[in-house]
């Protein structure tokens, strides 16, 4: 035989081999042994983070009810101001009313 068509030869042989080593190494059943081995790797690092932020989340949602109950108390306390401001008075009045009894009696 001649050399370029033995180097023709040679190159469908290799062309047609490496056609199959691409089809074999990407066969769908490969291809779901790799998913697979993926999965099993990272799911336990997967699973570790749904639980740490599960908990970040409770935390976070007790800190948030802390600070509702926080803020709706001073709320409560500056809207009372009215009725501290009434017993001011009135106390104020009661002293007065006091110190003309003590005069009168005195």
């Amino acid at each position: 035989m001649e050399e370029p068509e033995m180097q023709l030869k040679v190159k469908k042989v290799t062309d047609k081999f490496t056609e199959s080593m691409y089809v074999l190494a990407n066969e769908p059943s490969v291809a779901l042994y790799r998913l697979q081995e993926h999965v099993r790797r990272s799911l336990p690092e997967l699973a570790q983070h749904k639980s740490d932020m599960q908990s970040w989340e409770e935390q976070s949602q007790g800190a948030i009810y802390t600070v509702e109950y926080a803020c709706s108390a001073i709320k409560n306390m500056t809207d009372s101001s009215v009725y501290f401001k009434s017993i001011d008075s009135l106390l104020k009045h009661a002293i007065t009313m006091k110190d003309q009894l003590n005069a009168a009696q005195g």
